[in-house]
């Protein structure tokens, strides 16, 4: 038991999360050069059933934390307050991905991903060229975004799992919750309860979290080598350039200066999660994690609640604003178009505008195929785009999930500062406060 609460600790776990991320490359590495697929076989099992545990809580608990986050903003003052807390969130989120677009343009262009022939990476597409191209054409377009926002029914987004739909339902009935007031306490209490049950269920899938990221990275290392992701060095190379530009340089500005937090201070409260994200490649399975980083920040509680699972769902900087522009130049030097000015300007709009469609597992996939879609790309080229960038997702999608994670607890803590929600003790007690960072 002495072991388990010490396990619990912060940096007990982030120390066990990075040490599974060595020894799960390490066992990657030994079932790849010995040709040993049964150590391959269970690698990859381990990694599918800790990634079906995490997912089988994603759709309830966007659901209950945001119904729960909107009603609790009731606690801070009337309507009006909600409402400007909501409004300034959402400035924010488009600020932040403003600024992350801007970076991932210059890093595209700096790499200039896919003008240097991909070689054998070429071969790797026939398995992803039909899924690319069904993907293209069903995400592909913002009348099909449009579509997919409103469930043919309630229960129909549930069964679904449509997180965007879900997403909308949440807000409406959130928003008809807080208005009621005592009418609809009774309701209000059944979802937190819920909400509380979905949260120690969380918790303890995360605490098998080293042995579950051991599994990916080592199935992922075993079945990619670096075979396919030589051909795309570039583009991936790119990809966590700018993901690190806005992790460790945009965001600690932010920190700094408008915020008034140290860096320091923020890296060392939110690792964990940030750690989390990064290995499990989900914004919404660290949503626990999120939250707790910006309570211990000093966010108030209340105002957390309802930010962070609207952050988790929307606010993507690394998946919606980073990657679309480096995919959308990579794609564009597989066709052999030179963007103008107006298609990066293009670019900026769909990271600052199409935040919502990145919700869900597929999110960068949404982000690009409408970023590609909105600058008028051939649709043909972006499948073979799609289909290339497939074969190194997984190596991809961990700096960027790991940058949105960042991002959704950033964001909370500016604009707590901003409207004076921000514990300035609690963010400077050096041990986390009595809800364990770890969820127990």
């Amino acid at each position: 038991m002495s072991f388990l609460r010490a396990y619990t600790k912060p940096r007990v776990f982030a120390a066990a999360v990075i040490g599974s991320l060595i020894v799960g490359a390490a066992l990657g590495v030994l079932a790849r050069t010995t040709g040993a697929t049964t150590l391959t076989t269970v690698l990859h099992e381990i990694g599918a059933i800790f990634t079906t545990l995490l997912q089988i809580a994603v759709i309830p608990l966007v659901f209950t934390a945001i119904v729960v986050g909107i009603t609790s903003l009731r606690g801070l003052g009337g309507g009006r307050t909600a409402a400007r807390l909501g409004g300034r969130t959402v400035l924010w989120f488009a600020i932040t991905s403003f600024i992350a677009s801007l970076i991932g343009i210059a890093i595209g262009k700096l790499f200039d991903p896919g003008t240097g022939g991909l070689g054998s990476g070429i071969a790797a597409t026939a398995k992803n060229a039909d899924k690319a191209a069904k993907s293209v054409s069903s995400w592909g377009s913002w009348d099909a975004f449009i579509d997919g926002l409103l469930p043919q029914n309630f229960f129909s987004a549930f069964a679904e799992g449509n997180t965007l739909q879900v997403l909308f339902l949440a807000v409406l009935i959130g928003a008809a919750a807080y208005s009621l007031g005592d009418k609809a306490k009774p309701f209000v209490d059944f979802t937190t309860s819920v909400f509380e049950i979905i949260q120690r269920y969380l918790g303890w899938i995360v605490r098998l979290a080293p042995l579950g990221i051991a599994g990916l990275i080592g199935a992922a290392v075993s079945n990619y080598g670096d075979a396919l992701f030589r051909p795309l060095l570039s583009t991936t190379a790119a990809v966590y350039v700018g993901c690190l530009l806005v992790l460790f340089v945009v965001y600690p500005i932010l920190l700094k200066f408008v915020a008034k937090i140290s860096p320091a201070t923020f890296f060392a409260k939110a690792g964990t999660a940030i750690q989390f994200a990064f290995a499990s490649q989900s914004s919404a399975a660290t949503l626990p994690l999120t939250r707790q980083a910006a309570v211990n920040l000093g966010v108030d509680p209340s105002y957390a609640a309802f930010a962070t699972p609207l952050a988790s769902a929307t606010k993507m900087d690394g998946c919606a604003a980073v990657f679309p522009a480096i995919g959308a130049i990579f794609i564009a030097n597989l066709s052999g178009v030179q963007l103008s000015i107006g298609q990066y300007v293009g670019i900026v709009v769909v990271a600052v505008l199409g935040a919502l469609a990145t919700a869900g597992t597929t999110g960068w996939l949404t982000a690009l195929t409408l970023t590609t879609a909105f600058i008028g790309l051939d649709a043909k080229q972006v499948a073979l785009g799609i289909a290339l960038i497939y074969s190194v997702n997984p190596i991809m999608d961990m700096m960027r999930t790991a940058t949105n994670v960042a991002g959704q607890i950033v964001v909370p803590t500016i604009v707590a500062r901003g409207e004076g929600l921000l514990d300035d003790a609690v963010r400077d007690t050096p041990a986390a406060p009595k809800t364990a960072a770890v969820p127990a």
